[in-house]
């Protein structure tokens, strides 16, 4: 139970039960609304009270429907029957239907790099953004396991790279990677000072469940993909960014569907032209990973092949990961790695 709420805080408590207990299929009437305040605020008001509250949140701009109908009663003077409008079945529309929350919220818990004490916190934040009754539905958080390899540095990450790409200013920051220990070692020169590195960055992206930062190392002229929960004490510098025109395959701007496509584990290098041939049971795993601008050409009742351009560093580990579906065709030094790492596989198994 709430303490008194004084009189001057009716309005903010209506909105609030708004908030708490209404949408499209959960609807309150002015009696309802009077109701809660006298059971859950400790208020009791008149229905006129409520009535004028509800118009000036309207006035306020905060999106209430409701339905109106007209009712003859006795005016209380005269005791002849009047017209007098009802106003009813209030609810606050919401800015996030149930499904879109619930998207964000999957998003979160399928989410590789996300610690699960930020994921809940952001879950629980945006269970705020719905009603009582959305929160029933998404308990499965609680259960979560605890997989991700945290990196407390990750949030304060994205809000640097955020601010230094809207204002095309370098960062510098020392990346890492994994050891047995579970821990983020930083990269390190002989003497085993951590490597700090200069960094143009551009974009940030998500791709497989993870974080990326789409760059440019200042050192090289081509881009480069960063792991965000690999990235530590990453610093805000005042110097401009490079220009995209000064890095190869950013000449005309990044353009993110195609560098998405073309960069299907987000490996740093090269993309070029690829033949391939394929059965056609994976076509769909061929469009989910590569887009729909690869081209199928010389179709036959079971084969199709297929042409793209994609990272070759990526495209020689799809293709070990769908080697019984698919086969290189070209470039030639990419048949031949492929061809190497399926002898390499062989012989690990004793084959």
């Amino acid at each position: 139970m709430y303490a008194n709420s004084p009189k001057k805080l009716l309005i903010m408590n209506i909105l609030d039960i708004l908030r708490k207990y209404t949408d499209e299929d959960h609807r309150l009437s002015q009696k309802d609304i009077l109701d809660i305040l006298h059971n859950e605020y400790q208020m009791d008001v008149d229905r006129k009270s409520i009535k004028r509250n509800l118009m000036n949140l309207i006035d306020f701009g905060y999106d209430i429907e409701y339905s109106e109908s007209i009712r003859m009663v006795p005016n209380s003077r005269t005791g002849e029957m009047e017209e007098n409008s009802i106003l009813s079945d209030f609810y606050l529309v919401r800015d996030f239907t149930d499904s879109e929350l619930r998207l964000l919220i999957d998003s979160l818990l399928f989410s590789k790099h996300i610690p699960y004490s930020q994921c809940r916190k952001l879950v629980e934040k945006l269970e705020g953004l719905s009603n009582t009754y959305f929160r029933s539905h998404v308990k499965h958080i609680r259960t979560m396991p605890d997989n991700a390899l945290p990196n407390k540095q990750l949030f304060y990450t994205i809000e640097i790279l955020d601010e230094a790409i809207y204002n095309g200013r370098q960062v510098s920051l020392i990346y890492g990677k994994y050891g047995t220990d579970k821990k983020l070692h930083p990269a390190a020169y002989e003497n085993g000072k951590p490597k700090r590195q200069i960094i143009n960055p551009y974009q940030m992206v998500t791709a497989n469940g993870r974080y990326y930062l789409i760059c440019n190392n200042d050192k090289y002229d081509n881009t480069a993909n960063y792991r965000l929960d690999r990235i530590k004490e990453i610093k805000l510098l005042d110097t401009p960014s490079k220009s995209m025109k000064n890095v190869r395959g950013l000449e005309n701007g990044l353009d993110l569907p195609k560098h998405m496509a073309e960069h299907i584990y987000m490996f740093t290098g090269e993309s070029a032209p690829v033949r391939m041939r394929i059965k056609k049971n994976i076509i769909n795993d061929v469009i989910d990973w590569f887009g729909r601008d690869v081209e199928f050409y010389d179709e036959t009742e079971d084969e199709v092949s297929v042409r793209v351009k994609v990272n070759l560093n990526a495209m020689r580990l799809w293709a070990l990961q769908y080697a019984l579906h698919a086969k290189v065709l070209s470039p030639d030094s990419l048949v031949m790695q492929v061809r190497e790492d399926i002898k390499s596989a062989a012989e690990n198994y004793g084959v």
